[in-house]
């Protein structure tokens, strides 16, 4: 979380910076309509600037996974960049319709502006032609904007029209382009705002114009085979096994996939719950009937069925120097630790006697519960020589940092990895933040959300 602070606070301040330097007006009062002005362009600065970057990391690009600590939070930090987009460009709309209003309603008086200056640069002149259109596309594409991302953030609205109608922002968002490239102040271009402006609005079209091919990870998608499904009713979960013959490059424990089983719904996220093997090139994904894709998966998935899936993504590896970690994986969110297990057990089964590089315990907090999943999940700590802790909420009571700590009395020395709900990993954290644990350095979380 905090590399996505420092993402978006470094981005509005590099961007306000640059603005200022360009066009110090604001730092003297010469007048309403001139601030006005001046607040239409900062706005509409941040608003194009935020909107980029959001663009751009919805490539899923490789370079920004691993400072950001992850494509969940990348996909975090795309999301409220959204967010401030939007509320930026509210800002932006209100400054440049608010005054106008006012003059209507005689609240104002028309500021007498006198003749313009001649203009003689041809681009400059070019551009002046095409503001009308401008203004009006820009109108618009914020329109448009507005309820797109009010269809992404409210949670009620499925899933598969999220997805139908998500890639249409690439659509607005070129046509904000034209809007910002034709009114951006002209003698902002060769400022260094100007410079980085172009840079944003450059790679962001790409962006869109990959989005709008569907392009967003080309280079990663392999095609694969249901080889096997299973079904657990007490825990309402299925896992199925896919054949991917040829590409996957291999996978961390603890990485996920987009897999793709049906191209109306999209590619849904899953952990991935198996180690890699090369020589059987499967893979394991496990899911809860939650939403309403995951509760039609049982019915519609057939085993021999073709599947794309996309990856791996994620940086909740388990990698660190710790000689303790505590694992902590609340419902469906078990999966990356099922996983991390079937990775550790070959070597562990090679030579038992081996001391262990890192001592760690896991604990599974469930609500629901099924014998068979348990003796499965105890069979894999056994291999891995992790220590178990099953908690069912109904029987044991739900788990708490207190608990966790009464457990491993070195909870100090270990690092904890999360991955469940993400209110119940907020609580965690601070609990243990509380009891003085670094959880900056040693307090890792999975927290992916498509939306």
């Amino acid at each position: 979380m905090r590399h996505i602070t420092i993402a978006l606070w470094g981005l509005l301040g590099l961007l306000s910076l640059s603005w200022l330097v360009a066009d110090p007006r604001p730092l003297s009062w010469t007048g309403f309509f001139a601030t006005r002005d001046a607040m239409v362009q900062y706005s509409g600065v941040l608003a194009m600037g935020c909107m980029s970057v959001a663009m751009i990391l919805a490539l899923r690009p490789r370079w920004p996974e691993q400072w950001l600590g992850g494509l969940d939070k990348m996909y975090r930090l795309h999301k409220w960049l959204g967010i401030g987009g939007l509320v930026l460009a509210i800002a932006h709309w209100l400054w440049a319709q608010g005054p106008k209003w006012a003059v209507g309603y005689g609240w104002l008086a028309r500021p007498n502006r006198g003749q313009r200056p001649a203009i003689d640069n041809p681009v400059e002149l070019f551009l002046q032609a095409l503001r009308d259109p401008a203004e009006g596309l820009g109108e618009w594409a914020f329109y448009a904007t507005v309820l797109l991302i009010a269809v992404a953030l409210i949670q009620l609205i499925p899933y598969r029209y999220f997805y139908k109608t998500h890639r249409l922002l690439a659509i607005a968002y070129l046509m904000l382009v034209f809007h910002s490239a034709v009114l951006l102040k002209f003698s902002y271009w060769p400022t260094p705002l100007g410079l980085l402006m172009a840079g944003l609005i450059a790679y962001g079209t790409v962006a869109a114009i990959m989005v709008l091919l569907r392009r967003v990870g080309a280079g990663r998608k392999f095609n694969g085979r249901i080889d096997s499904l299973y079904y657990y009713p007490e825990l309402r979960v299925l896992e199925g096994q896919v054949d991917i013959p040829a590409g996957w490059p291999g996978h961390k424990a603890g990485q996920f996939a987009f897999v793709t089983s049906k191209m109306s719904e999209g590619a849904h996220p899953y952990t991935i719950a198996s180690a890699w093997d090369p020589t059987r090139h499967r893979l394991n994904f496990i899911t809860k009937e939650l939403g309403d894709h995951t509760r039609t998966l049982r019915q519609s998935l057939q085993i021999g069925q073709s599947v794309q899936v996309e990856g791996p993504y994620g940086c909740f590896t388990f990698s660190d120097d710790c000689a303790r970690q505590i694992w902590i994986g609340g419902g469906i969110g078990i999966t990356p630790f099922i996983a991390r297990m079937k990775e550790l057990a070959p070597a562990r089964q090679a030579d038992p006697s081996a001391p262990m590089r890192q001592v760690i315990d896991l604990f599974h907090s469930t609500a629901d519960f099924s014998e068979e999943a348990i003796m499965k999940l105890q069979a894999d700590a056994n291999a891995a020589g992790v220590r178990l802790h099953v908690l069912h909420d109904a029987r044991d009571g739900r788990l708490s940092g207190e608990r966790v700590r009464a457990a491993v009395p070195d909870w100090r020395e270990a690092s904890l990895w999360f991955c469940g709900p993400i209110g119940f990993g907020a609580a965690l954290r601070q609990d243990f933040a509380t009891h003085g644990l670094a959880v900056a350095d040693r307090f890792h979380q999975e927290m992916f959300a498509m939306r």
